[in-house]
Order: C-alpha cells, then structure tokens, then sequence
C-alpha cells in the first residue's frame, strides 16, 4: 500500500524554525515528483515548493516562501523535507506533502496522485 506520512508540525514563535517530514512506504518517494502544500480554514489548498523526480532533481517555490522554506529528499530514507526558516503568523496552516507520478508535478493539487494526511503548523506572534 501506498502511504506519505508527515510530521515535524507543532508551535512556534514568529522567527522560529520547523522541519516537516514526508516519510513514503510501498513506492520509491525519488521516482516521483513531490510537493509541498498548505491549506488555510476555508481555503483550497495551495502550492508551497515542489521537486522534480530524482532525474535533476529541480526545486521551485512560490515566491512567498522561496527565501525562507526549503525542500530536500533523502532517497536512501525515502524521505522528504520542508525545512521552513523566519515563520510568520500568515505560515499558519496544515501542511500536506504529495507524490506525483510524473516527473514534474508542478503547483496544481490535482497534478498530485498521492497525499499525505497533514500536519499542523501554527505560528504565534
């Protein structure tokens, strides 16, 4: 079975740092393309970074967050990170990653076959 499993997600201040955890089982995480969202109360779910499958390996961020978050993938745990550096309150919301079966999955959620359940991030001012 196929399962993304995050964690890493909690409080913390404005200015503090996280690193949320994307653990994948029954299929190789680097074949797949893989994705960061987040979704706001009310909101549809919107695009955070994204990584190409594990040939290059190209990384792109939504201009909001490109300076302070980063995504990387440890193929040999088949695993994915956001770190996510100088947290503002607006950071607030739970954070899904997701697996596409393309080499690119680019920012639109329906690209995405696979999700995990989320994480709640919460940033207090």
């Amino acid at each position: 079975q196929v399962h993304l499993v995050e964690s890493g997600g909690g409080l913390v201040q404005t200015g503090g740092s996280l690193r949320l955890s994307c653990a994948a089982s029954g299929f190789t995480l680097g074949n797949y393309a893989m994705g960061w969202f987040r979704q706001f109360p009310g909101k549809d779910r919107e695009f955070v970074a994204g990584i190409n499958s594990w040939t290059g390996g190209s990384r792109y961020y939504a201009d909001g967050v490109k300076v302070r978050f980063t995504l990387s993938r440890d193929n040999s745990k088949n695993t994915g990170y956001l770190q996510m550096n100088s947290l503002k309150p607006e950071d607030t919301a739970v954070y899904y990653c997701a697996a596409s079966g393309s080499s690119y999955g680019g920012r639109t959620p329906s690209n995405y076959n696979y999700w995990g359940q989320g994480t709640q991030v919460t940033v207090s001012s």
